[in-house]
């Protein structure tokens, strides 16, 4: 029996070996689309375009083997790259620009990032109305110097990044069609109730790392958000209302120090809020404000906290270090009991900060996956036998041993398996 799973699999490798051998183009495709495919999660641009396939151009006629690419189109401008393979997208990133350079009709996806463009003229993307990505984040962007009217006309408009700017405003008016907006890591102090107007498609909005000292009600007209980062600024209070759509609230690092009672209760959809690095005291909490059902993460970490607050039933993660708690402050019986299920006394888990992970532009380098080998079965059918077989202890243990579920199964990271 041994023999002849030996000789089996000395079948199977020298088939799969066959294979790469008659096809070498393709194992090579394969590798180049391995690593076109990986990008960072938190990276919202991604990786450059691969180079074509030899046997053909994604997004063109195909060539013949060892021949050169077709020409790039004329209208490109001279400052900037217009690959044939993507010919909606015009790249003129880490240049040196000072400008902006005209934009021929046919492109979706521009480019401009890391350069030192200080204006954005009226009337620079009017030949462009279709536009569908705007990419100026990390240039020297004023207020002052940006179009009454630019964005308004591109009524396809769906992602604009102008962080790491120098804004000390929200440009508008933006286009309805706009459903991300990358405001973070500007000098804007004020947001007004008007500056979001008519952004119902929205759905992520970020203005991290800004000088923002009050935010009033701007948020309470974007029904389709789900993302709003307002962490690391200067506010006092929490925003007047919040978005009903809205799942993920990450207030960290400000100086508010109360929340009204109830006041999650319009967002039946939320599921994270990060409250940490504030002035919160248990005199600024009512009994009900953090009492919703669909909150699964709460940190409410280095306050001024005495007590436990009451949390829902509901929660999973309650984060609390670093406050002013201890045995004497903490909540009396069914209360303490019930918040110290949840408690954790770690740094909570990142959340994912994009409510899309489909980076669908041209720069996502649309690879294909090969189809799986003999040669790769084998290696599967063998890692999960070898974490089968080990022994594998069933008995309970504590949390500390490193005991930790993952879904039906069991990982015990003293063995290092699962169970």
């Amino acid at each position: 029996m041994q023999w002849a799973s030996l000789l089996l699999l000395a079948g199977l490798c020298s088939l799969s070996r066959a294979q790469y051998d008659e096809d070498p183009h393709w194992w090579f495709h394969y590798l180049r689309s391995q690593q076109s495919t990986y990008y960072d999660p938190y990276d919202p641009y991604p990786y450059e375009p691969y180079e074509p396939y030899p046997y053909g151009v994604e997004e063109g006629p195909a060539y013949a083997y060892g021949s050169p690419p077709p020409p790039e189109p004329r209208d490109c401008p001279q400052e900037c790259d217009c690959p044939p393979n993507f010919p909606t997208a015009m790249y003129c990133d880490n240049r040196n620009l000072k400008y902006l350079p005209f934009v021929p009709s046919r492109m979706k996806y521009v480019y401009f990032q890391n350069n030192q463009i200080s204006s954005i003229q009226e009337g620079v993307f009017d030949n462009a109305t279709g536009l569908l990505w705007i990419a100026l984040h990390g240039n020297q962007i004023t207020s002052d110097k940006v179009g009454r009217k630019v964005f308004s006309k591109l009524k396809h408009l769906e992602r604009l990044y102008l962080d790491h700017n120098n804004l000390t405003r929200v440009p508008g008016p933006l286009p309805r069609s706009l459903r991300e907006l990358h405001l973070d890591h500007n000098q804007i102090s004020r947001v007004p109730n008007n500056a979001l107007e008519g952004l119902e498609n929205l759905t992520a909005l970020y203005l991290q790392h800004n000088e923002i000292q009050e935010v009033g009600s701007a948020m309470k007209g974007l029904r389709s958000l789900i993302l709003l980062d307002l962490s690391y600024n200067h506010l006092r209070k929490v925003p007047d209302g919040l978005p009903s759509a809205l799942e993920q609230l990450y207030l960290e690092h400000n100086n508010v120090y109360s929340v009204p009672d109830s006041y999650f209760r319009g967002s039946p959809k939320l599921l994270y809020v990060r409250l940490s690095h504030n002035s919160l005291t248990n005199n600024g909490l009512a009994s009900n404000t953090f009492n919703s059902s669909s909150i699964l993460e709460l940190d409410l970490s280095y306050n001024q906290l005495q007590k436990i607050p009451p949390v829902n039933t509901n929660l999973e993660n309650l984060y609390l270090q670093g406050n002013r708690i201890n045995a004497a402050g903490a909540a009396p019986g069914r209360e303490r009991d019930q918040a110290q299920r949840h408690a954790r006394g770690r740094a909570p888990l990142p959340a994912p900060r994009q409510p899309h992970r489909d980076l669908s532009g041209p720069r996502a380098g649309a690879a294909h996956s090969p189809h799986p080998t003999a040669f790769g079965l084998i290696l599967w059918f063998g890692f999960c036998w070898k974490v089968w077989d080990r022994s594998c202890d069933r008995s309970p243990r504590a949390p500390s041993t490193g005991f930790f579920p993952v879904g039906g199964l069991r990982w015990d990271a003293g063995t290092g398996s699962f169970c």
